[in-house]
């Protein structure tokens, strides 16, 4: 049984990778190469990179959730798993990655309960961190509320958040949230970061925190749309309603075509992370309570 689900979850794995590398082929095709000079695409790449390692993030917020459920486990042995199983969300189905992390930490001996009910919290607590992110898109659907209005909500909300997460349920709920949340404004950073290469320099962008939030906010739509792998598709639209009236429609189109490669590239750096983690440095012990 112990074989199997590895061969399960590391099949799921595999799958992801292998649809990652048909998606790149597909999409490199949208891109005028000729465009970005050298110093371009070392800025992309180190953009992909950064945002593959911030993806030891949400590792991280699982694992303060399976401590949460009292799951004693290793950090590297969770960092692993969640690296295999992460990347067979781009399979078609948008569920594959958590049956992957299900089968693995299953033949880590993690009890199944405390699996499925891990994830279940990780869903939730990553859909409220996307929520509050969105705040900061305020002022462009009702442009009367100010930047600096909107930053004040987000401060106010996020703090009361994190309280309570930690003094109704534990630390460990409330550094989950938090490891969640400096995902999200990372995830954002990296869009900004490929708009500013795309976009000439004379032009007028939206505040940063907006640009940001508005990414988040797509993103967060991808991720509670069923079927979509990775929200393939529903971000890119919703970016495009939401900026398409303050940037040029090609920036725009051509920023979210680099942007899902960059994250495809990302994704593929930590799956290939995880993959090199010392096996030693899976699930140590297990507490059921």
């Amino acid at each position: 049984m112990k074989w199997w689900l590895n061969f399960t979850g590391g099949g799921l794995g595999l799958a992801g990778a292998i649809f990652v590398a048909v998606r790149l082929y597909a999409n490199a095709g949208q891109i005028d190469l000729g465009c970005f000079n050298g110093a371009n695409w070392f800025i992309f790449a180190l953009l992909a990179a950064v945002y593959g390692i911030s993806n030891l993030l949400l590792a991280s917020a699982w694992w303060y959730v399976l401590n949460y459920l009292a799951v004693k486990s290793t950090w590297f042995g969770a960092a692993k798993i969640y690296g295999q199983s992460q990347i067979a969300k781009y399979v078609p189905g948008n569920i594959f990655h958590l049956a992957g992390r299900q089968a693995l930490g299953m033949a880590a001996e993690l009890p199944p309960w405390a699996l499925a009910k891990s994830t279940l919290w990780e869903l939730g607590m990553i859909a409220v961190a996307g929520v509050i992110w969105g705040i900061f898109t305020a002022p462009l659907l009702w442009p009367f509320l100010s930047v600096w209005l909107s930053s004040m909500l987000f401060v106010a909300v996020l703090a009361l958040l994190l309280a309570c997460a930690y003094h109704r349920f534990s630390p460990s709920i409330a550094a989950a949230l938090t490891c969640q949340s400096i995902f999200l404004a990372l995830s954002g950073v990296v869009f900004i970061g490929i708009l500013r290469v795309v976009v000439p320099a004379q032009t007028l962008l939206p505040p940063f925190v907006v640009l940001g939030g508005a990414y988040v906010l797509a993103w967060l739509v991808g991720f509670v749309t069923p079927g979509a792998p990775a929200g393939l598709g529903v971000r890119e639209m919703v970016l495009l309603f939401l900026l398409g009236g303050q940037i040029q429609q090609a920036d725009l189109v051509l920023a979210v075509v680099l942007g899902r490669l960059v994250n495809i590239v990302g994704d593929f750096i930590y799956f290939v992370m995880a993959t090199f983690i010392d096996k030693k440095g899976r699930i140590a012990e297990c507490e059921r309570q």
